[in-house]
């Protein structure tokens, strides 16, 4: 009897070990986006001036630590973050914006100007992201980005080179953060 309860307990314990927690943030080891799993890549704790931000998380289908083997991976894919602190709508599409201007040529942007013009509507419709808030940016190649804040689909831009624009805000060879990108590499 007293094997079988440690045995349980084992298992019990162990159930939650491969459960990755940031910053007192708990992700998901794998979540389904689709027609199909995605597991967690890796995550990290984006900071600014000292204060944390969000907890960024990266879900693929296939785990990599090289960042154009995840821009490029086909299929559904999400960036999650979950909020820190309170962030603006002013804030967020500054901060995108910098950052999606920080790993394109002036060319490239312009191209991306319509998207980058939805952007803004749907950074407006959501107002502010307060603390514990998560927001799910999801790709899915039939359908384009959604932006979807705490469950509630707030709008969706289409194309891949729209999202893979977005997701070199954090994978880019200029990222928002570099030791976030590596985080989010499981590196």
């Amino acid at each position: 009897m007293k094997k079988i309860l440690l045995l349980v307990c084992c298992v019990l314990l162990s159930w939650n070990a491969g459960a990755m927690e940031v910053s007192g943030v708990k992700l998901a080891d794998s979540i389904h986006l689709g027609s199909r799993d995605l597991v967690l890549n890796g995550a990290g704790l984006r900071t600014k001036f000292f204060f944390r931000v969000y907890v960024a998380a990266l879900y693929l289908g296939e785990k990599t630590h090289v960042a154009e083997v995840a821009l490029d991976q086909p299929g559904e894919k999400r960036i999650e973050l979950h909020i820190l602190r309170e962030l603006s709508y002013d804030e967020m599409l500054n901060a995108f914006s910098e950052a999606m201007t920080a790993n394109h040529t002036p060319a490239e942007m312009q191209a991306l100007e319509p998207q980058l013009r939805e952007l803004a509507v749907i950074f407006h419709a959501v107002g502010e992201v307060r603390e514990g808030d998560v927001v799910a940016l999801d790709y899915l190649p039939e359908r384009g980005t959604r932006f979807i804040v705490n469950g509630a689909l707030k709008g969706s831009i289409p194309g891949e080179v729209f999202n893979r624009a977005l997701f070199k805000i954090w994978l880019g060879d200029k990222p928002a953060q570099p030791d976030l990108k590596q985080k989010m590499l499981g590196l």
